[in-house]
């Protein structure tokens, strides 16, 4: 748990060479669009290109509401919710993009139009040929203001027509975008704008309908994608990093311990649905054949462990129930999020958890799938 993945992940690149960094996910409506860019920017320069950006809408009142934003989370405000971060997204990638950029919408003016912008630095500098932008496409000029007083900066007419964002980040157009992803209307909107899914809390039929709704929708739209790559792999391509990525809770017990273990874990992964599932969450724990389950019905541990969603047991029922999921779902590539969060339990037992993956679980994934993919080692050398 963090409340700053971004600054976390900053100190970790700088201590890591090979694995990439990823959050799930900034709630971008929470923040400036052009600042969250510069960030994800600078944390991609940084890490020598390891970032991938994981964005999330902030659908809720607890995401949105609480910290005085204007962009709405609440029943009534859901489409003024998804416009605010769709324009955020959009304002986000020119930051990433252009050289310099402005952006004038429902939510945001960047730069705004009165912003006075009278430096002779900046004048002189786009006067020049080469420097990729004309000085009537950054600047308005304009003569002194007869009302104003004081340095010739502020009494001006001139205005800043565009804006530019430094740093751009090092992977090019920019970090592969990631969105956690439930209704078929998320889906549909990441697939159309080649943004990665993120799927939580579906039992394996609920999640093959999604990847289907997800692959139609992106095969429609023609496949976007940041790199214009074309078709990808149902479900995942592991050589483009392009599609559906899925999560499960894990837990994974020893012999002779099993007992104490499962019970442990079935408090724990209660006490998660109890706070999750009157939010949404358990209602698409239920099964196709099922019908929406009432969001004030409780999610028991046995419910989320028959569904599969929580794969609580030995190294080998939990080898073979991701492979079932991974077989049932179609997956050509497969790629996967183990959730080892455990209310209850110790640091140290959760990072023994995630070291028992590893190194016991994840090599027979790995046979069973047919390899895996070799990230190389990037990175800066760092000197303080």
């Amino acid at each position: 748990m963090s409340p700053n993945p971004l600054m976390v992940q900053m100190a970790v690149a700088a201590h890591t060479r090979r694995i990439r960094l990823g959050q799930a996910a900034n709630i971008i409506v929470w923040h400036h669009p052009v600042r969250l860019a510069e960030q994800i920017a600078l944390l991609d320069v940084i890490s020598g290109g390891r970032v991938e950006c994981g964005i999330g809408r902030g659908y809720q009142p607890r995401e949105n509401e609480t910290l005085g934003r204007p962009y709405g989370s609440t029943i009534q405000d859901q489409e003024r919710n998804r416009k605010a971060f769709e324009e955020s997204i959009a304002i986000m990638k020119k930051c990433w993009t252009e050289p310099s950029f402005s952006h004038h919408g429902e939510f945001f003016s960047v730069p705004p139009t009165y912003t006075k912008w009278n430096h002779k630095q900046t004048i002189a500098y786009f006067q020049r040929d080469g420097m990729g932008r004309r000085l009537d496409d950054v600047l308005a000029l304009g003569d002194p203001d007869m009302y104003s007083a004081g340095n010739p900066v502020q009494a001006t007419t001139t205005t800043l027509k565009e804006l530019q964002v430094f740093p751009q980040p090092l992977q090019k157009p920019h970090p592969q975008l990631w969105e956690p992803l439930t209704s078929a209307r998320s889906l549909k909107f990441a697939a159309e704008h080649g943004i990665n899914g993120v799927m939580i809390a579906e039992p394996n039929d609920r999640l093959r309908r999604n990847i289907d709704i997800y692959y139609e929708a992106a095969e429609k739209a023609g496949f976007p994608d940041m790199l214009n790559r074309g078709r990808f792999k149902f479900g995942w391509d592991a050589e483009k990093r392009r599609g559906i990525m899925t999560s499960r809770y894990l837990h994974i017990t020893r012999p002779g311990k099993e007992k104490e273990a499962l019970e442990r874990a079935a408090r724990a992964i209660e006490l998660q649905f109890d706070y999750y599932g009157p939010f949404g969450f358990g209602a698409v724990v239920a099964r196709l054949d099922e019908p929406m389950f009432d969001l004030t019905k409780k999610v028991t541990a046995q419910m989320l462990r028959d569904r599969e969603i929580a794969i609580h047991g030995s190294k080998q029922y939990v080898v073979d129930t991701i492979m079932k999921m991974r077989n049932e779902c179609g997956y050509d590539d497969f790629c996967f999020l183990g959730w080892f969060e455990l209310g209850g339990f110790h640091a140290k037992e959760i990072e023994e958890q995630m070291q028992i993956f590893a190194e016991e679980v994840m090599p027979v994934l790995a046979r069973e799938c047919g390899g895996k993919v070799e990230l190389p080692a990037r990175g800066l050398d760092l000197v303080v």
